[in-house]
C-alpha cells in the first residue's frame, strides 16, 4: 500500500492472507439476481491487469444496473482513429499515456460503469482522481491472465514473451491497483456473471 493509503479505506474483502499484503475476498457463488441495488451516483470504476475481465464484467454490470458502460481503451481508439498498438508504434507510449490520462479524467465525471486501461493507474493524477470513486479491482493470477490473453498482438506491451511480460506487469501494477481499490474481486475461478453478482452484493452490503 502506498503513502496515500491513509486517505482511503482498505479494499474490502471477506478475509485476509496471513501476511496481510493482498486481502483475499472469499470465493462465494452468489445466487443469480439475488439483489436489486439502487442506482449508484458517479461511475463504478473497474481496474485490473490484462485478462482480468474488465470489459466483459463492466458491460454485464452496466446492463444489470441499467447504466451506461464506457471503456477507456475503446474511447481512445475512437478518438485517435487507430488501434492502440498503432498509437504505440506511431506516437510512442508516452503520447498514449497522455491521451489515456486525459480521456480517463473526462469519463470519471460521467455516471455509469467505467473500465480503465490496465496501465491507467501508472498515472499519479489518475490515482488521485480515483480517490473519490468506488473502484473495484478485478484481480487475476498469472496463469489465468496468460490463458485469457493468449498471443494477443493487439496489446503492445505484451509482444514477445507474453508470460514474462504479464508477470512483470502484474508485479509492477498490483501495488497501484491495491492503492486505488475500495474492494477486490478475484476473477480466477468465477465467471463474469458471478463476478458481477459479487460486485452487486458488495454494493448493497456497504450502502
Amino acid at each position: 500500500m502506498s503513502a496515500n493509503s491513509d486517505l482511503r479505506p482498505e479494499p474490502h474483502s471477506v478475509h485476509s492472507e496471513p501476511h496481510g499484503v493482498h486481502p483475499e475476498p472469499q470465493s462465494v457463488r452468489p445466487e443469480p439476481h439475488s439483489v436489486r441495488p439502487e442506482p449508484v451516483e458517479g461511475p463504478i470504476v473497474l481496474v485490473g491487469a490484462p485478462g482480468s475481465g474488465k470489459s466483459t464484467v463492466g458491460a454485464l454490470l452496466a446492463e444489470r444496473l441499467g447504466l451506461t458502460f464506457r471503456d477507456v481503451d475503446a474511447v481512445i481508439v475512437e478518438r485517435a482513429g487507430k488501434a492502440i498498438a498503432d498509437i504505440f508504434t506511431d506516437d510512442g507510449e508516452a503520447a498514449f499515456r497522455v491521451l489515456e490520462q486525459q480521456i480517463t479524467a473526462e469519463l470519471l465525471v460521467l455516471p455509469g460503469v467505467l473500465s480503465l486501461g490496465g496501465g491507467a493507474v501508472l498515472s499519479e493524477a489518475t490515482r488521485a482522481a480515483l480517490r473519490d470513486h468506488r473502484v473495484v479491482w478485478l484481480r487475476v493470477g498469472l496463469a489465468q491472465s496468460v490463458k485469457r490473453v493468449g498471443l494477443d498482438t493487439a496489446r503492445p506491451l505484451l509482444l514477445g514473451n507474453v508470460r514474462g511480460q504479464l508477470l512483470k506487469l502484474l508485479n509492477e501494477r498490483a501495488p497501484l491497483y491495491s492503492e486505488v481499490a475500495t474492494e477486490v474481486v478475484d476473477t480466477d475461478d468465477v465467471t463474469p456473471a458471478e463476478a458481477v453478482e459479487m460486485i452487486m452484493k458488495a454494493h448493497v452490503a456497504h450502502r
